[in-house]
Formats: C-alpha cells, structure tokens, sequence
C-alpha cells in the first residue's frame, strides 16, 4: 500500500506539484489542519514535533481543509496565519477535502485504517493523525490527541528506530 501512498499526487500551498514520494524515507504524521478551530492550538505541538524529530526522518504533513468550514479561504492567508501566529515550518498542501466523493486521494486510502478504539471511516473532525512509516504502517490517532501525547511520541520514536 506505501507504495501506492508515494504515488499520490499533492499540491503543496505555494503551489508546486510533488508526490508523497518526496518524503518516502521520512516517518509522516498527516494531520488534516484548519486554522479557525477549537484544536488550533495543536500547531504549536505539531510544530515542537517537527523541530524535535525533523533532522531524524521525520516529518508533520499539514493538509488544510474546509472540510468542518473552519479552514481560511485562500493559501496565501492559511500559510501566512499558521506561518506568523504558529511558527509552522513543516510542508503543507493546498486545502483538500478528507471526506466525500471528492476527498483526497490519500485520504481514501487512511479511511480504512482504523485507531485503538476500533475506529475507521470518515475523518471526524480537524486534527486527525495518521502516522506513516516508510514501509507503509499507518497508525490513526484522534483529533483531540494531542501533538505531545505518549502514544504519538512513543509512536514517532518506534518508527524512527526502525
């Protein structure tokens, strides 16, 4: 299946068109973004994950979405607020959707995996996590986990081992 998930086609918010195979080698923690939600503040741990364990193969892939209408209107405004309020240094896409028949590709793929309590399916709600690992493993995690919680951390750190 990794296989398939490099393939995937992405535009990224300042508009250059990659694969997700631009990170192949890299551990990936997907996280479907909006800038205009009660978990916003998850930015701030996204990126302390991105500082933490970027120069070890790991990196946080944001994918803004209007998904849940909390996201802001145009990349320009998504990645100047998440640039000047968060700090963000990790990549981000252009918005998808992550629901639907017009979801992204990738995220038909991360329905079917499902998280510790049994859950799989549409995404719930902004923030949801899918730790990727270079030989195509996905872990889910909610979105009120947070960034710096011991089973992401715990996750991270299992995956860059490897």
């Amino acid at each position: 299946m990794f296989n398939d998930i490099d393939e995937l086609a992405v535009a990224m918010i300042d508009g250059r068109e990659t694969t997700l195979g631009e990170w192949s080698d890299s551990v990936k923690l997907v996280v479907n973004v909006a800038s205009r939600c009660g978990l916003t503040p998850q930015y701030e741990g996204l990126e302390n994950l991105q500082k933490t364990y970027g120069s070890r193969g790991f990196t946080v892939l944001g994918f803004p979405s209007q998904q849940f209408l909390q996201e802001l209107n145009s990349e320009e405004k998504i990645s100047e607020y998440c640039s000047l309020t968060w700090g963000v240094t990790f990549p981000m896409t252009q918005r998808v959707r992550v629901n639907g028949k017009k979801k992204h590709p990738l995220y038909a793929i991360l329905h079917d995996v499902a998280d510790t309590n049994g859950y799989s399916g549409r995404v719930r709600w902004n923030f949801e996590k899918f730790l990727i690992t270079p030989t195509g493993d996905i872990q889910r995690f909610a979105p009120t986990t947070e960034p710096d919680s011991a089973d992401i951390v715990s996750a991270i750190e299992a995956a860059l081992a490897r």
